[in-house]
């Protein structure tokens, strides 16, 4: 089934990173977020609420997390980081393979925010075909599992769904998914990357979900969970919790 090789390739246990990117400035995106387990980078994830983290789906494993906010990179025991458990996760209700791939962490205490760990706000409202934004991870760089020291990032493009469907072929992509691509081929996210956000305009726009047996392969493009269309549903758990 060549929806489960995908998922396969992106919840890849062996934390892949951002291919063709560049190193981020460090702590310039204080969202950012690892997903841990003993110690080992699995997917990507955003901090929404202090006590909050916004990421995928398929991230969920069933086994314990620690969240670590404030890294710039993952080996280095920098004073900023904090690691706080992970106190109950909540994937979409109707998340099955490639559809409704988003999902809320409630930490198990409220992280500090500083310089170095910060809130990212949600997007609204669509995303304009063409329009630049940016995409970061801890993952593979070259989709040999060379992984990351320090934290890439990547420029991408939004592309229009027309365009993205006629490149996947059989692969359904639906209004509640973001497709964007690099400027050149082989940019984009790789396994462990995901998770991780799209940003648009300083905002999360969408949740890195799928791409294709080569990373940033522009064949068949990167596709995200598009946040806007889970707000209502963010927003209930939210307030629930």
């Amino acid at each position: 089934n060549a929806v489960h090789v995908f998922i396969f390739l992106i919840a890849g246990a062996e934390g892949t990173r951002i291919v063709g990117g560049k190193d981020a400035v460090p702590h310039s995106r204080p969202y950012m977020v690892s997903l841990q387990i003993q110690r080992q980078h699995i997917c990507g994830g955003v901090l929404i609420r202090e006590d909050f983290v916004l990421t995928a789906a398929h991230c969920d494993i069933m086994i314990p997390f620690t969240v670590v906010l404030g890294a710039d990179t993952l080996k280095a025991d920098e004073p900023a980081k904090q690691s706080l458990r992970v106190l109950r996760s909540f994937p979409h209700p109707d998340y099955t393979d490639l559809t409704n791939d988003i999902m809320l962490l409630k930490l198990s205490s409220r992280a500090n925010l500083t310089k170095e760990v910060q809130l990212i706000s949600l997007k609204s409202g669509s995303l304009r075909t063409g329009s630049r934004c940016i995409t970061a991870g801890w993952g593979d760089i070259s989709d040999n599992r060379t992984l990351a020291n320090r934290l890439q990032e990547v420029n991408v493009t939004i592309m229009s769904p027309t365009t993205c469907q006629r490149r996947w072929g059989e692969v359904p992509i639906e209004r509640t998914m973001v497709c964007a691509m690099g400027s050149r081929n082989r940019q984009g996210f790789c396994s462990g990357d995901s998770g991780g956000p799209l940003v648009c305009d300083g905002a999360s726009a969408g949740v890195v979900s799928f791409s294709g047996r080569r990373c940033g392969n522009i064949r068949t493009p990167d596709v995200y969970t598009r946040v806007d269309s889970f707000r209502q549903w963010i927003e209930k758990v939210l307030n629930e919790n």
